[in-house]
């Protein structure tokens, strides 16, 4: 599509107040795209868990940014997405850019329901996100000065949500990106205790880093007041996910950028200036 025509289609942005979500949205709205934010609080409303909403969601949209909440791996994701689909066909949507999770079983099967779509299509398939140190479950933990995992000593390549929405942008609006997968890392792995140990080095803090059983971690989860649905993912993905299989770094930030994808030592530093670790 020439940038004109990319400017006159109309863009969902599901999961548009989120991490990824928002950054998209905002990077869309930047560069001069009709964007319409899809979120339960939105002039025109959409939920995932309510399938009466999609209809006027999905009215007009051309391209849609598909972030599943919570995420891809939770019971039902996969009916949803298929539900999803149909709907967004029907719709007249001619491209879906799906927000994908990195060695989730769950997550291939939504994926390959998003290949067979009959849509236009890319996949954007991430590790786990620096953001959720600040923006997520891990941010009253971090302020707390304790944080207590499971796994902690498994490496990670944190990948940064910037880095995510810069890709997703790409996909949504310039050609040349259909049928491709992105798996997006960061530059290198760390293990979790590393990453505390960072956080507490650039913010001055002392924040200690405490291995766990996942007994333990979930009863810390839900003493944090965490919902249970977030409780129980977290589990799911340090019992299952955290188990060295992402431990390799990915070209996918290179491959759709052509440059190299941010240092989870930058996420730090940035995000220790805002001071939100501060409490």
């Amino acid at each position: 599509m020439t940038n004109n025509t990319a400017h006159q289609l109309l863009i969902l942005v599901t999961g548009g107040t989120g991490k990824t979500g928002s950054r998209v949205a905002t990077r869309l709205a930047q560069a001069g795209h009709s964007v319409r934010v899809g979120s339960r609080t939105a002039p025109i409303p959409f939920s995932w868990e309510d399938r009466g909403t999609w209809a006027a969601a999905l009215a007009d949209v051309h391209v849609v940014y598909v972030a599943y909440q919570p995420d891809l791996a939770v019971p039902g994701a996969p009916e949803t997405l298929q539900a999803f689909t149909v709907a967004a066909k029907l719709a007249g949507v001619r491209t879906l850019v799906l927000l994908s999770g990195r060695g989730e079983p769950e997550a291939v099967e939504c994926e390959e329901i998003v290949r067979e779509s009959g849509l236009d299509w890319t996949i954007v398939r991430c590790s786990f996100f620096a953001q959720n140190f600040s923006e997520g479950a891990f941010t009253d933990l971090v302020i707390a000065g304790e944080v207590a995992l499971p796994n902690g000593n498994v490496p990670e390549p944190f990948v940064h949500a910037d880095d995510i929405a810069d890709v997703a942008v790409l996909a949504l609006t310039e050609d040349g990106h259909h049928g491709e997968l992105y798996e997006l890392t960061g530059p290198r792995a760390l293990t979790f205790a590393e990453a505390v140990g960072e956080i507490a080095e650039v913010t001055g803090r002392e924040i200690a880093f405490i291995p766990v059983s996942r007994t333990e971690f979930v009863a810390a989860l839900t003493d944090f007041q965490l919902p249970a649905d977030a409780v129980s993912l977290l589990d799911y993905l340090f019992g299952t996910i955290l188990d060295g299989r992402n431990s390799k770094t990915a070209d996918g930030v290179q491959r759709a950028l052509g440059r190299a994808p941010k240092d989870f030592t930058e996420y730090v530093q940035e995000t220790a200036a805002t001071g939100v670790w501060n409490g």
